[in-house]
């Protein structure tokens, strides 16, 4: 089978659910669909959430309408056939009416009201491909995704529950929710971290798909940021580790998290573009490139911290103080190098930033900055490539470069800028290692 996932994006109009479909139903395999709310649905229910929590009602009441007036709008669209636009104009009319009775009890109800977007979502399209006439059948991720006490998918679990249900339909299509799933008391959850692209690259590892496909709204994975550099192009081909890197530090196509149930399966995901499905797209694999830069990505939001002491010289035990403070905080380290009297590192969450200096300050003298960048040049740096590195530093004579990491993985080199030199830095080092490298040389 194959595992389809598509986006917010991706079934955000009636328009684009049509694309969605045909691109479904032109694939004459067994597959699963995977898909996300509509788009602009979380926000709102994110909003609802937050009004409640602060004893908003009647805002909360008031984003609920004014959503399903959009929905009104959207079943319109889509259906052409009567019975069928009779079909939808009842459930929707039934699942905002739930939605309202949800506000009763905020914090009791907030997993539950965040799920509705997928349920609506998947409900639709079945609908939709009813009145196509096409073999679809709709299950609930509610009937077999799962979380343990930590939060982590109940893996084993999926696959003995989703083989079951699989067994007992024999419909070529299978439509799904992603994001949503059940905790351990039984309860609405969600899989927060990756959402709807861990649900696909769980369920493509459950059922041993041939491959994952996540759909969105660009041609694949870039080599670098085209919101900021000109002339970039998709990436053909990646490996699961450089993908990865990237996604850690700030490709926006994919989770950092999602796709490792594949990777750890030997699962190819393939990115593609929704509007453009004729775009190659990006394979992601178990493979290994040639040596250098396949791409660039760069993570705002970073904090740099230096802790200097001189009692750091041969005290074996300092690290260990320093990681402990963190560890306390439940704050992770992004980037890390040492000297012999100091320690330098980054962090992408404040939320505990006051204390955590508050502790360092008792090992050794503290200093940070806010706003800085990391820049992530992901690809294959073994130890047979070299002036890589190099290349790299040649590119940013001109850039003030507070922190380097190299080799700690053969995989990424990071670089640490302040914000304000993160967009020049990404364009010289596309001119520096993509333009000028494959410009023809001159006889």
């Amino acid at each position: 089978m194959i595992v389809f996932k598509f986006g917010g994006t991706s079934v955000g109009s009636a328009e684009n659910i049509k694309k969605v479909a045909a691109i479904i139903n032109d694939c004459d395999r067994d597959k699963i669909v995977v898909l996300s709310a509509v788009s602009g649905t979380t926000n709102s229910l994110v909003a609802i959430n937050n009004c409640l929590a602060n004893d908003k009602k009647e805002d909360a009441l008031a984003i609920i309408n004014k959503l399903e007036l959009s929905y009104d709008e959207l079943i319109s669209e889509l259906f052409s056939v009567e019975s069928h636009h009779l079909d939808a104009q009842p459930f929707i009319k039934t699942k905002f009416e739930e939605l309202r009775s949800l506000t009763t009890e905020a914090t009791k109800n907030e997993k539950i009201i965040l799920a509705q977007g997928e349920i609506i979502s998947t409900n639709l399209f079945q609908m939709y491909q009813k009145q196509l006439g096409n073999s679809t059948a709709l299950i609930s991720a509610l009937d077999f995704m799962s979380i343990d006490m930590n939060e982590e998918p109940e893996n084993e679990k999926i696959k003995t529950k989703l083989t079951a249900i699989l067994a007992n339909n024999k419909a070529q299509t299978i439509i799904t929710q992603g994001f949503i799933c059940l905790n351990p008391d039984n309860e609405v959850d969600n899989l927060k971290r990756g959402g709807s692209d861990y649900s696909a690259s769980l369920i493509g590892a459950a059922i041993n798909a041939e491959q994952i496909q996540i759909w969105t709204d660009i041609d694949g994975m870039h080599n670098n940021d085209p919101r900021y550099v000109e002339n970039t192009f998709p990436i053909g081909e990646i490996s699961f580790d450089e993908a990865a890197e990237l996604a850690y530090f700030g490709a926006k196509i994919l989770h950092p998290q999602s796709i490792i149930p594949a990777q750890k399966n030997n699962i190819p995901v393939l990115l593609k573009n929704t509007f453009n499905p004729e775009a190659k797209g990006t394979l992601i694999k178990n493979c290994h490139n040639s040596t250098g830069v396949r791409a660039i990505a760069a993570k705002d939001g970073i904090i740099a911290i230096k802790i200097k002491s001189y009692r750091m010289l041969m005290a074996y035990g300092f690290l260990n103080n320093v990681f402990a403070v963190f560890e306390k905080y439940h704050t992770p380290i992004d980037m890390i190098t040492t000297s012999e009297i100091a320690v330098s590192l980054t962090i992408d969450n404040q939320k505990y930033l006051k204390e955590i200096v508050e502790e360092l300050n008792t090992i050794g003298k503290v200093e940070y900055d806010t706003d800085m960048s990391i820049i992530c040049l992901a690809g294959n740096f073994s130890h047979s490539g070299k002036g890589i590195s190099a290349a790299v530093l040649n590119c940013l004579t001109d850039v003030a470069i507070r922190m380097i990491s190299y080799g700690g993985s053969q995989y990424n080199i990071s670089l640490l800028v302040e914000k304000n030199d993160k967009i020049r830095a990404l364009n010289l080092l596309n001119e520096g290692l993509f333009v000028q490298q494959n410009k023809p040389q001159e006889a």
